[in-house]
């Protein structure tokens, strides 16, 4: 069934030109619009500079002086970076039917910046200027050591060299940067970002798909921060097969909210163990069970964080299911992310209703989800830029902290699994039996044993 989005209504396509120095958190922020926006199903992209930049100059050392503005060996590869990037993007606007697409460098001058208007406009897409300014010290050499250990360019290259070059890289681009200008600039549509959020300018923002952008925007932070994620500890519920309700946690998953407080402990390590993490939860009691032995005074019920309304197949368990409703059974093995249980929801009403949840995130600094194995593959597709259509076949299993740790350049993945038994309740596609096979759906989709470490 087509689902119209935004960009269907409005027919509108935009370019997002990121504009800035470097460590000031535009390669972050351009991955998290398109992973916002690919999450809502709209059709996105980012086209990183520094990407086609490393793939052309491989014969030249590429270092701090690479990016002097008198160098010409380097500005004949950068500008060649910048003429392949642009092509491909607009060849994606045309051949991939792109909506958004954003061009992450640091387009530093208003000469290069009229050159992608002029493109832009040729090939009827809406350009957006968005600037992430900052000229606050400590948030910029905190961005320089995210940079340092995360940027293919600081590969093999010990901390204390990249930290220098970088800096000395950050010194050639000042020479020729040129702000964004609400005078200067006032016939162009440009978000600016002034010390990540602390003062946010908006010049000529006219679309929707634009505003959407904007909203998006002005809830990120770029400050270090990690954020866990766990199902509820094993509930009577799963024990029986059955799906949705209320039910009580078993005595195993009494025994996973117990263990809990250390598992998290040990996720933040000795240094950061006095950190106060923010919990949330569901509603629904087995989530409020699983956090009950926690010590953090912030416990937040969030009806959002409730698990898949299963609607009338609520309380049944597979088998009944398949024999009861053996077309529905099948249609939603056919296309489990938009198929709705009757008088229920899909996996798309729980991305709609999750999107409040998705903007306080954004927000927030250290936060602890305890919720239901359909809302954390919601979630866990977010913050990885997984597929909407492979989400709902991921396997997250029971008595399982995972940490998230969202860098620049990738997010960074750790689990914890605890050693207390817990019922599979992975459903393959095909059949109405629990568990996994190692030649299912479980081992060909983003399964959180088995995917790597960093999501790109």
């Amino acid at each position: 069934m087509p689902v119209y989005s935004i960009s269907h209504v409005e027919n509108v396509r935009v370019c997002v030109v990121m504009v800035g120095l470097p460590a000031r958190g535009k390669s972050l922020i351009a991955q998290k619009i398109v992973r916002y926006l690919s999450w809502l199903s709209i059709n996105s992209k980012c086209f990183n500079v520094g990407s086609y930049r490393r793939e052309i100059a491989t014969d030249t050392v590429v270092d701090a002086e690479f990016f002097d503005p008198k160098n010409e060996v380097g500005m004949n590869y950068r500008q060649e970076a910048i003429t392949r990037a642009t092509t491909d993007m607009m060849k994606w606007f045309s051949d991939d039917n792109g909506v958004v697409g954003i061009l992450d460098a640091t387009n530093s001058t208003r000469d290069r910046r009229d050159k992608i208007l002029k493109l832009c406009r040729e090939n009827s897409i809406e350009p957006m200027f968005l600037e992430s300014f900052c000229d606050d010290q400590d948030l910029i050499m905190q961005n320089i050591l995210d940079v340092k250990t995360t940027s293919p360019d600081y590969l093999n290259r010990n901390n204390e060299f990249a930290a220098e070059d970088f800096l000395k890289r950050i010194k050639f681009y000042e020479q020729v940067y040129e702000t964004m200008d609400q005078k200067a600039d006032a016939d162009l549509t440009f978000i600016k970002l002034v010390n990540v959020n602390s003062q946010i300018i908006l010049n000529r923002i006219e679309s929707y798909l634009e505003s959407r952008i904007v909203y998006y925007v002005m809830n990120l932070h770029i400050k270090p921060r990690s954020i866990w994620l766990s199902r509820h500890g094993e509930s009577e519920y799963n024990l029986t097969g059955q799906i949705g309700g209320d039910s009580n946690l078993s005595e195993r998953g009494w025994r996973y909210a117990k263990r809990l407080p250390e598992l998290v402990l040990k996720s933040l390590g000795e240094e950061n163990k006095h950190t106060n993490l923010t919990v949330w939860t569901s509603t629904l009691k087995r989530t409020q069970q699983t956090s009950s032995f926690l010590p953090y005074k912030r416990k937040l019920q969030w009806k959002a964080l409730d698990e898949l309304d299963a609607g009338e197949c609520d309380g049944m368990t597979y088998e009944e299911i398949e024999k009861t409703f053996p077309e529905d059974f099948k249609a939603r093995d056919d296309d489990k992310y938009e198929y709705r249980y009757r008088g229920g929801e899909s996996y798309r009403d729980i991305v709609i209703r999750l999107e409040p949840i998705i903007m306080e995130l954004e927000r927030q600094e250290n936060i602890l989800i305890i919720t239901h194995q359909a809302v954390l593959r919601c979630l866990y597709a977010y913050f990885m830029n997984v597929p909407q259509e492979e989400s709902p076949w991921m396997s997250i299993p029971l008595h399982t902290l995972i940490k998230l740790e969202p860098r620049a350049y990738s997010t960074l993945v750790s689990r914890i699994k605890a050693d207390i038994p817990a019922v599979s309740t992975y459903k393959e596609k095909g059949t109405s039996q629990l568990g996994e096979l190692e030649t299912g759906t479980a081992s060909k989709s983003r399964d959180l044993i088995r995917d790597s470490e960093l999501a790109k």
